[in-house]
C-alpha cells in the first residue's frame, strides 16, 4: 500500500446514498412548553424538541446550525441482531453501517470547529463504528474510547461472559482546537484533604517527594525534625534540588508525618489546586451511575408511564456535558430516547436540541421536560447542580414532503403547503436564508447582501418581469421561482427565472418519510432459488437464459 492510499471500511451497498430532502420544521405551540416566569437571569427558552425521523431532522437542521453545535451525544441502536431476523449477518451489518454513515456525515457538518461527538455503543459494532468515524472525521480526530460500567452485577445466565460495560467513543471535529474540560472533584475526593496541623492555607494532602525519573540534583540527604536522615528510595530521586527543598521547608510545605519521624512528603493544598481532575477512560457506576439506577430514577419521576428500557443515567450525561461544553453552549442528541440529554443540558444551563421519532417523545420526553422546567424533578443531578426549574422548549415536527403525486401520477407541490411554507422550503432547498421582508414583497430570502429569492405560484408576463427587473435594479440579483412565465429572459440580466416544481423535481427523494434505524419492518429477504444438481444441469444445459428464467432455476446461457 502506498502512502497516498487510504484504508477504508467497505460493506455491501456502501455506494448507495440517500438524496435527502432538506425539509422545514413546523412548530406545534400546543406541545411547546415554558416556565410561567423567569427563575434566573440565564434561563433558556429556545431549546428544540423535534418529532421526526432523525436523518431528515439532521438534514433540516444542517443549513441553520452547521458549525454551531458544541457537543453531539448519540445513543444509536446497538445492532444486536434482534431487529434483523430476516437477514444474514453480513446484510444486517451493512444496513447498520450505511444508516450510521449517512447520519455521521451530517453530524460532522453540524459540529463547531472545537466541538466533539460522543457515541455510546456496545461490542457488536463498536470497533467497526470506530473505523467508520476514522473515515468520516479523520483518524487523527479520534480522542478516546471510554469504558462505562453500565451494570454492577454479573448476569449468571450469560452464554460465555457477562457484559457489564458499554463503550463511549469520543471524536473531535478538529483535535488541534478541541479542548476537554476537567472532572469536578467529588465530596469523597475532597475529604481526602485534611488540615492536620492547622495550616492557615487550609486542607492539604501529602504527596510523594520522590520520583522514578533520573534527576542528578535530586540525590541529596534530608534531615528530619527528630534528626533522622533520609535519602531517596533505591532507584528513585527527590523531585527537586536541595535549594528548592529548602524553600519548601521554610514555607512549611514539607511534612514528616504527625510524629515527625516519617519520610518527607510534599503538602498539596486543596485551595491552590484546580477544581477539576483530568478524566480517565474508565468510568465506574459509582461515579456516573448505571442503567438500573437510571430506570429507577425515571420510574420515580414518571410513575404512571410504561418503563423505558435501558435509559442512560443523568450522571453519565452530566459527565459528558461537563467535559465537552461550557454554559450556554449548544448540545444535540438525535436519538433522544427518554430525553436524558435534554434534561441534563437544561439543568446545566446549556442550550439543547433533541430528535425522536418514537411515540415515547410524547409519553416520556415531554412529561419529563415539563417536570424539569417546573422544578418538580428532584432526581438525577438536580441536587448536585442546584436546579430549581425555569426555561422552556419549542416542539417541532418535520414538514411533509414538498412534492406529492397527484391522481395523474405527476409530482406536484403538496397541498399541505401554504405560501409561507412554500417560500421557506424553497429557500432551504436553494441554499438561501429564509428572511421575508416586511416592505419588499419579492424578498423572501437572501444568500448575500445582493442576492435574493422570490417564491410565488403566479405566472409572469413579459411586462411583469420587466417591472420586477426594474425594482431589483442593476446592483442586485433575484432568483424567481414561479409556476410559469412568458417572455425573453435575456432582457433581464438581474433575474433568474425557474418554473416550479419542474426546477426541483430531480433534486431529492420526494415522499420518503422514514430513514430510521428501526428496521423491524424491512421486507423479508427473497427466497433463494435452489441450484441444480449435476443431472438437472445436463437436462437444462441447452436452454437459453430466458427459458431457464421461465422454469425459475439458476443457470442457462
Amino acid at each position: 500500500m502506498t502512502k497516498k492510499q487510504k484504508l477504508e471500511l467497505t460493506w455491501v451497498g456502501k455506494e448507495n446514498r440517500p438524496r435527502l430532502e432538506p425539509r422545514i420544521l413546523l412548530e406545534d405551540t400546543a406541545k411547546s412548553y415554558h416556565a410561567s416566569h423567569r427563575v434566573g437571569d440565564d434561563d433558556i427558552f429556545d431549546n428544540r424538541l423535534i418529532f421526526s425521523d432523525n436523518l431528515l431532522a439532521l438534514k433540516a437542521l444542517e443549513q441553520d446550525f452547521a458549525g454551531k453545535v458544541k457537543c453531539i451525544f448519540i445513543d444509536p441502536p446497538y445492532n444486536t441482531g434482534s431487529a434483523f431476523e430476516h437477514y444474514d449477518d453480513g446484510v444486517e451489518h451493512s444496513i447498520w453501517l450505511s444508516l450510521m454513515r449517512d447520519r455521521l456525515e451530517i453530524i460532522r457538518h453540524l459540529l463547531s470547529e472545537d466541538g466533539s461527538l460522543w457515541i455510546t455503543i456496545d461490542d457488536n459494532e463498536a470497533h467497526y463504528l470506530k473505523v467508520l468515524c476514522d473515515e468520516i472525521f479523520g483518524r487523527r480526530n479520534f480522542v478516546a474510547n471510554v469504558v462505562w460500567q453500565k451494570a454492577y452485577t454479573a448476569n449468571q445466565t450469560a452464554m460465555h461472559i457477562s457484559n457489564v460495560h458499554d463503550h463511549i467513543l469520543i471524536i473531535a471535529k478538529n483535535t488541534e482546537v478541541f479542548r476537554l474540560g476537567k472532572v469536578s472533584r467529588t465530596e469523597d475526593q475532597k475529604a481526602k484533604f485534611r488540615n492536620y496541623d492547622n495550616d492557615h492555607r487550609g486542607a492539604w494532602k501529602a504527596e510523594n517527594l520522590s520520583a522514578g525519573k533520573f534527576y542528578a540534583a535530586g540525590q541529596f540527604e534530608i534531615t528530619g525534625p527528630t534528626g533522622l536522615k533520609f535519602l531517596p528510595p533505591k532507584g528513585r530521586y527527590w523531585r527537586c534540588n536541595e535549594e528548592q527543598y529548602q524553600r519548601w521547608l521554610a514555607d512549611k510545605r514539607i511534612t514528616f508525618g504527625l510524629s515527625g519521624t516519617g519520610r518527607p512528603m510534599l503538602k498539596k493544598f486543596l485551595s491552590e489546586m484546580d477544581d477539576g481532575l483530568t478524566a480517565t477512560t474508565w468510568w465506574t457506576h459509582e461515579e456516573v451511575s448505571n442503567n438500573k439506577q437510571a430506570s429507577i430514577d425515571l420510574k420515580n419521576l414518571l410513575p404512571d408511564i410504561p418503563i423505558f428500557q435501558n435509559p442512560k443515567p443523568e450522571q453519565l450525561l452530566s459527565r459528558i456535558v461537563e467535559l465537552a461544553t461550557d454554559p450556554g453552549d449548544l448540545v444535540l442528541d438525535s436519538f433522544a430516547g427518554s430525553g436524558t440529554t435534554g434534561a441534563v443540558a437544561h439543568k446545566m444551563g446549556r442550550r439543547w436540541i433533541m430528535v425522536e421519532l418514537g411515540e415515547h417523545c410524547h409519553t416520556h420526553i415531554i412529561p419529563r421536560l415539563r417536570k424539569v422546567i417546573d422544578g418538580e424533578d428532584k432526581g438525577g443531578i438536580t441536587a448536585a447542580v442546584e436546579w430549581h426549574g425555569g426555561g422552556g422548549f419549542r416542539y417541532f415536527k418535520i414538514a411533509p414532503s414538498l412534492l406529492e403525486v397527484d391522481h395523474f401520477g405527476r409530482e406536484v407541490i403538496s397541498k399541505a403547503y401554504n405560501a409561507e411554507m412554500l417560500a421557506e422550503a424553497l429557500c432551504k432547498l436553494e441554499g438561501f436564508t429564509y428572511a421575508p421582508s416586511d416592505s419588499v414583497y419579492w424578498q423572501h430570502g437572501a444568500s448575500t447582501e445582493h442576492d435574493f429569492i422570490y417564491v410565488t405560484t403566479q405566472t409572469f408576463s413579459q411586462e411583469q418581469l420587466a417591472h420586477l427587473s426594474d425594482e431589483v435594479g442593476p446592483d442586485r440579483s433575484l432568483l424567481v421561482l414561479c409556476s410559469a412565465f412568458r417572455g425573453n429572459l435575456a432582457a433581464f440580466p438581474n433575474l433568474t427565472v425557474k418554473k416550479i416544481p419542474n426546477h426541483v423535481r430531480s433534486r431529492c427523494e420526494w415522499g420518503h418519510d422514514d430513514y430510521s434505524l428501526n428496521v423491524e419492518n424491512l421486507p423479508k429477504a427473497p427466497p433463494k432459488v435452489p441450484k441444480m444438481d449435476a443431472r438437472e444441469g445436463e437436462l437444462f444445459a441447452g436452454l437459453s437464459k430466458r427459458q431457464t428464467d421461465l422454469f425459475g432455476i439458476e443457470g442457462g446461457k
